[in-house]
């Protein structure tokens, strides 16, 4: 098959896809913002929830795009989107045009910038953390206080940026649920004497393997499940944390005295995906991410003849979905070239 596709986005989204169309004879631009690809699965020690190393799934996918029809763009950002007869036209931050039969937006999530929730502390007090900080210790093998000392309590904050009229995000992002329990036992794993205690406001675990993981940081681990909602991170004369939370399922409140707290931050829309939905016309949802022309037989479709989406740009996903909803997207990219553009 002869077609010229550019996929923005290198992250597992782009690259699946990517692979996939240059495996069907097409030959794909991979237009990548930052200078290296794999987006947020850089970030990531471990996957649940059979906590595979992420390195295994970045070698997959990186190994996949190693083509002679796939051109890479490192460094480039594609600014907008417009249609040119029965050409798509790519417009990239250097000012280039690129011209194409279809295109694949795949630019992903960026995780809520949790400093926006100034009550809980994060980026005023050291020791309060987010989910992507803690996965970089793991990566580095450290889990330590900023003063160096070895942490003992740890409070876990779900729903930080999600499910929050506050910040307006109604919808819940999925997977901080799970991402808690994850790191809930692995931070057992590497201090085993130390306690952890998750806050949540509803356990979700609509996945595979996930309620079992869930049993099993409580069976195995000893993790405690606290379902409240935090009020305030605050510190004491020690500087210890002290966390304010209303325990729902006891009825009254609780003040504790942590030494590290993680904050579970939601999934957005990236800032690229944003701007690039302003400037191509290319609708959004009520969740704000992109949003799809059919909420059930047309995903990967957008609003504008011949642009496809890809991956977590639409709603949050892991990365097993993320990754087959690529293949849906490359998928839908085949019929529409040998259909005629149809």
């Amino acid at each position: 098959m002869k077609g010229e596709v550019i996929v923005i986005g290198g992250g597992p989204a782009g690259m699946e896809a990517a692979s996939r169309l240059a495996k069907a004879g097409i030959n794909v631009t991979l237009a990548e913002k930052e200078k290296d690809t794999g987006g947020n699965l850089l970030k990531w020690h471990h996957l649940f929830p059979d906590r595979r190393k992420s390195s295994e799934v970045l070698k997959y996918l990186s190994g996949s795009i190693k083509t002679g029809n796939i051109k890479l763009m490192p460094g480039t950002r594609i600014t907008s989107i417009n249609r040119k007869g029965n050409s798509l036209v790519a417009t990239t931050n250097s000012g280039e045009s690129i011209y194409t039969d279809a295109i694949v937006v795949a630019t992903g999530f960026e995780l809520f910038n949790s400093s926006r929730k100034e009550e809980y502390g994060y980026g005023i007090y050291e020791n309060v953390i987010t989910s992507a900080d803690l996965e970089q210790m793991f990566n580095n093998g450290k889990l330590i206080l900023h003063n160096g000392q070895v942490p003992e309590k740890f409070g876990i904050i779900h729903c930080v940026g999600s499910r929050d009229e506050k910040v307006g995000n109604l919808y819940c992002s999925k997977l901080c649920c799970v991402t808690a329990v994850k790191q809930a036992i692995e931070i057992k794993e590497h201090i085993p004497e130390s306690k952890i205690f998750c806050f949540y406001m509803d356990m979700r675990m609509g996945g595979a393997y996930y309620e079992e993981l869930y049993r099993e940081s409580q069976e195995k681990y000893g993790i405690s499940y606290i379902r409240g909602k935090v009020s305030e991170v605050g510190v004491d004369i020690e500087n210890k944390l002290i966390v304010k939370v209303e325990d729902t399922l006891a009825g009254r409140p609780l003040k504790m005295k942590l030494d590290m707290v993680i904050l579970m931050a939601g999934m957005e829309m990236s800032f690229h995906g944003q701007k690039l939905a302003v400037a191509s016309g290319l609708n959004t949802g009520e969740n704000k991410f992109f949003e799809s022309a059919d909420k059930h037989y047309g995903t990967n479709r957008s609003n504008i003849k011949g642009v496809f989406y890809a991956g977590s740009c639409t709603e949050p996903m892991n990365i097993s979905d993320t990754i087959s909803h690529a293949r849906s997207a490359a998928s839908e990219v085949v019929n529409y070239l040998n259909n005629g553009k149809q």
